[in-house]
């Protein structure tokens, strides 16, 4: 006979406090007592603010509501511990002030129960600043039990899963996310002040353009076509460029069909930016002084410690070409190199990876990636990319082979890229070419070809700076959070029961 039991005691008690607490949700049910039919409550106070005001408060009647976090019973009186959003606060429970039948009530409540608590605000015999209940009142019965309080909820994954307990039991982890706030609302106000115009753009694109990435794909089956999620906003918001918009950013989530990692989720905030009549310069000098304000508003100091190293993103930032990079770390000089044989020999050499069609300019960028990404920890831009990897990039008019591009790097990672954007129609449509042919051999992540950006093209794009930022990794460093899973809410997680063998080292 098949056994259903389950397998430890363990199993056996969880099975046996969630029933207890079914079973006193339907006994308040069934006393006309049933908490889910309260819609409101009035909350006239924090934790915070009665702990911080306390001389205005004292003697003065509140109403409060959070969770129950902690319960002692004695007697004929109790303390308990409620937890709302700004912190915990101590309540003193006596059964001759809420009455018998409350107190009695009170007693059968659990940890993690909500509840709200009118009374007026004293100081105990040990000085703690608390709230003596004269009403209480269950507002909603928590059917889970919640990870105990020293030992807390430890599981990684799981925190990341049940983000909901996570925020709960760990209440520091809000800091990092009140950071996050802090952080984009001195981005946005930085920007705003300087006569940018927040805009928002499709999410939804019959094209997937504007980087080098593979798509989300789905289908739209009104107009039955293959649609695709957002990899980038950029040729959009120089639509609005072209359009008449001097000034124009848009923040928001961006997709992309690529691994995971410490530092890569498939769903990501990014910020870009488009201003007229300006370069590149323009947007480094921008890009420094916003993420260095961001820093400083959020954290109070331009200089941050991550993981144990200090990284200050105090203006001016460091500057150097992708070429003079790769000479730095490698000894190799590529203004001495000028035939795509010539690099690939090299690259050979130095054991680069050699990719179907490769030329010069990649072989730069693949030097680059290999040898001097991870020399960046302070933040530093590198600039003047090769043409070959920057498809929307103007050429630099001294030597034509490089672009007006930078790239800033802090922690050895990417934080933004930018450049003066092409608008030579002509030269676009062979960029454009040109990726069709890196698909042909085989690079799924290349460019397609977007005839009504041209057209845009065609129309006149004014002289202009593009910026965009990764949003999630520049939180990374200001939380010292060392994976994008802590300062993303909900970040995306495999199915539990599907082995994570690609995904272990998140």
């Amino acid at each position: 006979m098949e056994n259903n039991k389950p397998e430890n005691v363990e199993e056996i008690n969880l099975s046996e406090v969630l029933q207890v607490r079914r079973d006193k949700l339907k006994n308040l049910q069934e006393s006309g007592n049933d908490p889910y039919k309260i819609s409101k409550y009035n909350v006239t106070h924090h934790s915070d603010e009665i702990k911080n005001n306390f001389e205005d408060l004292e003697g003065k009647q509140v109403c409060v509501a959070g969770r129950i976090m902690s319960k002692r019973i004695m007697g004929k009186a109790s303390f308990m511990h409620l937890q709302d959003q700004n912190g915990r606060i101590q309540v003193y429970v006596k059964r001759d002030d809420v009455g018998v039948d409350d107190y009695k009530l009170f007693k059968t409540y659990d940890m993690g129960d909500i509840v709200g608590i009118e009374g007026f605000v004293f100081k105990t015999k040990t000085e703690e600043v608390s709230i003596h209940a004269e009403k209480i009142v269950l507002l909603s019965k928590s059917l889970q039990v919640l990870p105990e309080k020293y030992h807390g909820l430890k599981d990684i994954d799981l925190r990341y899963r049940q983000r909901y307990v996570d925020l709960i039991v760990n209440p520091e982890v809000k800091e990092a996310f009140l950071t996050r706030t802090k952080a984009l609302k001195a981005l946005r106000n930085y920007l705003d002040n300087l006569g940018f115009l927040e805009v928002e753009t499709p999410i939804l694109n019959t094209i997937a353009g504007g980087a080098n990435a593979r798509p989300f794909i789905t289908h739209h089956n009104t107009l039955d076509i293959p649609m695709y999620l957002r990899i980038a906003n950029e040729l959009y918001l120089k639509r609005l460029i072209v359009g008449g918009f001097d000034k124009v950013y848009e923040m928001g989530r961006m997709f992309r069909n690529e691994g995971m990692d410490m530092k890569h989720n498939p769903e990501y905030t990014a910020i870009e930016l488009y201003q007229a009549y300006a370069d590149y310069k323009d947007m480094m000098e921008i890009t420094e002084n916003v993420i260095s304000h961001m820093a400083e508003v959020a954290t109070g100091s331009m200089k941050v410690n991550y993981q144990g190293t200090e990284i200050d993103f105090t203006p001016p930032w460091k500057r150097m070409t992708m070429e003079e990079c790769v000479l730095e770390h490698t000894g190799v000089d590529f203004s001495k190199i000028d035939t795509d044989e010539d690099a690939l020999a090299i690259a050979r050499e130095k054991g680069i990876e050699i990719t179907p069609g490769m030329r010069r300019g990649e072989v730069i960028n693949a030097f680059f990636e290999e040898f001097g990404e991870d020399k960046l920890i302070q933040p530093t831009f590198i600039t003047h990319h090769p043409v070959e990897v920057s498809p929307l990039a103007k050429r630099n008019v001294e030597d034509p082979r490089r672009t007006d591009r930078f790239e800033a790097f802090a922690n050895k990672w990417e934080l933004a890229n930018a450049f003066s954007e092409l608008n030579d129609p002509i030269d676009q449509r062979g960029r454009f070419e040109d990726q069709e042919r890196k698909r042909k051999l085989g690079d799924d992540e290349a460019f397609e070809m977007d005839e009504d950006f041209l057209n845009a093209l065609e129309v006149g794009l004014p002289p202009t700076g593009g910026l965009g930022i990764g949003i999630d990794r520049v939180i990374m460093l200001l939380t010292n959070s060392p994976s994008i899973r802590d300062v993303l809410l909900f970040p995306t997680m495999k199915p539990i029961g599907k082995k994570d063998e690609e995904n272990q080292d998140l």
